[in-house]
C-alpha cells in the first residue's frame, strides 16, 4: 500500500510541475519577445514528455498489477519458500537459486505470458529491476495478444 501512496504523490508532484512549466510556457509564448517565444515553445515540450512518461508508467503499474492479481486468482504466482530480510525483499542468495526455474519456464512456454510475469517478479527479486521491467513488459503484450485472438 505504501507504493501506491508513493506512486500517488510523485504523479501528483508531476501534474504540478507540468501545470506550472505550461503556466511559464504560456507566458513566455504570449510576450510578444522573439526570445521570449522560442524559449515558451521549447518549454512546451517539457510538459508534453513529462505527461506522456507519466502516463506510461501509470499504464505499466496497473496493467502489472491486473496480471498479478489475475495470477494470484489462479494460484499462479511464484511459491518459492525463501528467507526474506527485515524490509521484506527477498534474500538474494534465495533469489538466485530460484531463478533458473522461471528463466528455464520461459524458453520452455515462450508465448506464456504468465511465465514471463514470473520471470519478472524473480528478476525483481535478484535486484535486476531493468530486466524486471523487460519481462513483464513483455507479459503484459503476450496478455494483450492473447485477448485480441
Amino acid at each position: 500500500m505504501s507504493a501506491r501512496i508513493g506512486v500517488t504523490v510523485m504523479a501528483v508532484l508531476l501534474a504540478l510541475y507540468i501545470f506550472f512549466v505550461g503556466q511559464r510556457a504560456w507566458l513566455l509564448l504570449v510576450s510578444g519577445q522573439p526570445l521570449g517565444i522560442v524559449m515558451g515553445a521549447a518549454l512546451i515540450v517539457l510538459p508534453i514528455v513529462a505527461a506522456w512518461a507519466l502516463w506510461r508508467e501509470l499504464m505499466f503499474g496497473f496493467r502489472a498489477e491486473q496480471l498479478g492479481r489475475e495470477l494470484e486468482r489462479d494460484h499462479a504466482l511464484p511459491s518459492d519458500d525463501v528467507a526474506l530480510r527485515p524490509s521484506g525483499r527477498v534474500q538474494r542468495a534465495d533469489a538466485d537459486a530460484a531463478f533458473p526455474a522461471y528463466r528455464d519456464d520461459v524458453q520452455a512456454h515462450p508465448d506464456d505470458w504468465r511465465a514471463w510475469y514470473r520471470l519478472g517478479v524473480a528478476y525483481d527479486a535478484a535486484g535486476d529491476r531493468r530486466r524486471a521491467r523487460e519481462a513483464i513488459r513483455k507479459a503484459i503484450a503476450l496478455h494483450r495478444a492473447a485477448r485480441h485472438d
